[in-house]
């Protein structure tokens, strides 16, 4: 059985690469019966190009340029379920844009988790597939003070989407940001 957003929110999901951000955020959009976006597919069908081009042809800081204005565009929109890419919520701009409308979730993961779920992809431009440990340490280091100012922050394992879907819920839930569950 659905439940239902109980304030004309939408719901960010941030956190790394691999946290399961885009899994998890299918899960409860249909559990919620709203749309699911991911933001990283919505920049790829706006720019016509894959995020690992864009970063190649334009540079990381650029591409967090257009980033942000696409994240303020979807943050404006109508009540969704929002997976951000691993850096969106690094902006202050976003993040200030998802404290006024949105209810942001950080799905914290421990290193080994993301690596298990970043190795050997192709379309992770900031996890080269060399020295993927020592990368992963960096982007901890510099991102995870940021996606702690989230609105809640659930762990996340080496798991069956599901069960992070039945945390992030629980912590819905007991904010009464969704209805509980009959």
């Amino acid at each position: 059985m659905g439940q239902k957003l109980l304030h004309p929110k939408t719901i960010l999901l941030v956190g790394m690469m691999g946290a399961g951000k885009t899994s998890v955020g299918r899960l409860l959009s249909k559990r919620l019966r709203l749309p699911f976006i991911d933001s990283d597919k919505e920049i790829e069908r706006t720019t016509g190009f894959s995020i690992s081009d864009l970063f190649a042809r334009y540079g990381e800081e650029e591409f967090r340029k257009g980033e942000e204005k696409i994240m303020e565009r979807l943050l404006s929109g109508a009540p969704c379920v929002l997976s951000s890419g691993g850096g969106a919520f690094l902006s202050a701009g976003t993040r200030q844009a998802a404290q006024k409308k949105a209810v942001s979730i950080w799905l914290k993961a421990d290193p080994d988790v993301i690596s298990h779920r970043t190795t050997g992809r192709t379309h992770r431009p900031l996890i080269p597939a060399a020295d993927n440990q020592k990368t992963i340490a960096r982007l901890i280091n510099e991102c995870y003070p940021l996606y702690a100012q989230a609105d809640i922050s659930v762990e996340t394992f080496n798991e069956h989407p599901a069960k992070t879907l039945r945390r992030v819920l629980i912590e819905l839930e007991k904010r009464d940001i969704i209805s509980k569950r009959a």
